[in-house]
């Protein structure tokens, strides 16, 4: 077990590409699962994967000859590019950067309504379809890599209840399992008003864009006004969920992979009550607890970033097919 803490505490636009996936779908011309393209795009590689006949994007950071793979589950408002490989010049700030770093592939996939992935035809998106989302774009990921390769899932914010929910379902599948910036609190579950009509499909604001940078001086102002730019042009409609009742199926004791839990010392959305209860619910031993000094909720994009990679990095190391350098951890 362990427990590290510091002193202080801290519109959618369519792609044409979707748009023929979506066609080639309703036609029935393609699979369950089924990658139909794959192009580079501002330094990523980008597919789709089509998961019960819908569109996927899923963004990767290829690197040479990988030994793991990690699919990186963004949170409830915006999603991969500008939460995971935001790009300053001079700074280093991409997650997805900082795990190629330390041997691994990283993907990144958009839910429905997010980023370059579309709303299905009811325009929400419910717990129980997001994970059916991640576990097609898991088998796709198998499909991809020689067998053996060990596959991880990361989910921050939002996305760490999601990723709870696939490995919950799936864990035989998964090398590991990390979360970081757990959100669940009293209330977390309760229906949104109207959530048998229209989705309300609220624009987004660039102060909910900078919401997430609490603390003065760990990240700087440039990067924050980046992140404000990228984050409004990927995702400038809220996307909308419903049927919220589901999370209640979340249940650590039905989590048996090898898991690392994340808490940013500051971190307002992550409650030290909600993660010591998780931690001592999974029902692995071989699982950690690490609480990031001077962290809050984006710490992976400000001044712990080193130490919350060097955590992942030991994690990985500790994990059959480990392949991460002891001179590659930051």
């Amino acid at each position: 077990m362990l427990h590290e803490t510091g002193a202080t505490r801290i519109r959618l636009s369519i792609p044409r590409a979707l748009i023929l996936c979506w066609m080639l779908a309703l036609s029935g011309a393609c699979q369950h699962v089924q990658s139909v393209q794959g192009h580079a795009q501002g330094g990523l590689e980008a597919h789709t994967v089509l998961v019960d006949g819908h569109p996927m994007r899923v963004w990767e950071k290829p690197r040479a000859e990988p030994g793991a793979v990690m699919l990186l589950l963004h949170g409830r408002t915006w999603s991969t590019r500008p939460d995971f490989d935001l790009t300053v010049a001079g700074e280093d700030l991409s997650l997805m950067d900082g795990l190629a770093a330390l041997g691994v592939r990283a993907y990144g996939m958009d839910q429905r309504g997010y980023g370059e992935t579309p709303r299905d035809a009811s325009g929400w998106l419910t717990p129980e379809r997001a994970a059916r989302d991640v576990a097609g774009v898991l088998d796709w990921l198998r499909g991809r890599h020689p067998a053996g390769t060990p596959i991880y899932l990361f989910g921050w914010s939002y996305g760490a209840m999601l990723a709870q929910l696939v490995a919950q379902q799936q864990g035989d599948a998964l090398a590991g399992l990390i979360l970081f910036g757990y959100p669940v609190r009293p209330g977390i579950a309760t229906e949104p008003e109207g959530s048998d009509g229209p989705p309300p499909r609220v624009p987004t604001t660039a102060a909910a864009a900078a919401s997430d940078f609490r603390i003065p001086g760990s990240i700087s102002q440039r990067a924050i006004e980046s992140f404000v730019a990228a984050a409004l042009a990927a995702d400038p409609v809220r996307a909308d969920w419903r049927r919220l009742a589901q999370w209640s199926a979340l249940d650590g004791s039905r989590i048996t992979v090898p898991t690392l839990l994340l808490e940013g010392h500051e971190d307002p959305l992550a409650l030290d009550e909600v993660q010591a209860a998780l931690f001592r619910s999974l029902a692995t031993d071989d699982k950690a607890w690490v609480v990031i000094p001077g962290g809050d909720h984006a710490a992976f994009m400000e001044t712990p970033r080193a130490y919350f990679l060097r955590h992942i990095g030991l994690f990985l190391e500790r994990l059959p097919g480990r392949s991460i350098r002891p001179e590659a951890a930051p």
